[in-house]
């Protein structure tokens, strides 16, 4: 389906679709700060506005197959998901512990990242559990 060009929103999700591609792009050269999350959002928001960036996103070379898997329902890796855990509880906590000297900031980026470990934990599907319960539906 291609977005319509009259949506009066479509610039915003334009906008949107290149805000987090830029903070994706970001994250693949910043240590501790993910990328994957912000490309699935600019493909969500390219979705909507126009078919040729998300084309764009969807073929990218590292970044693309993870996002086509999880538009398309497979969610993740079990070692990307693993990884990406251990990497938000480290610097989550480095920085609540070490780098941020004032107590609400504090409480705010630990509770921030327990939203993440809870969201990517409970609510993103691990790739290699959602194909074994299509082939586990397959054969019955």
């Amino acid at each position: 389906m291609e977005p319509s060009s009259l949506n009066p929103m479509r610039p915003l999700w334009l906008f949107m679709g290149f805000f987090f591609a830029g903070l994706g792009f970001i994250g693949t050269v910043v240590p501790g700060m993910p990328s994957t999350v912000f490309f699935i959002l600019a493909a969500y928001f390219f979705s909507r506005s126009s078919q040729r960036f998300l084309n764009w996103i969807l073929n990218l070379p590292k970044i693309g197959p993870i996002v086509r898997d999880y538009r398309s329902g497979l969610g993740m890796p079990r070692r990307a998901k693993i990884l990406a855990l251990c990497m938000l509880s480290f610097f989550a906590l480095t920085s609540a512990i070490f780098l941020i000297p004032v107590l609400w900031a504090k409480v705010l980026v630990l509770l921030l990242g327990a939203v993440g470990f809870w969201f990517i934990h409970r609510r993103v599907p691990t790739k290699e559990v959602v194909l074994a319960q299509q082939q586990l539906g397959e054969a019955h």
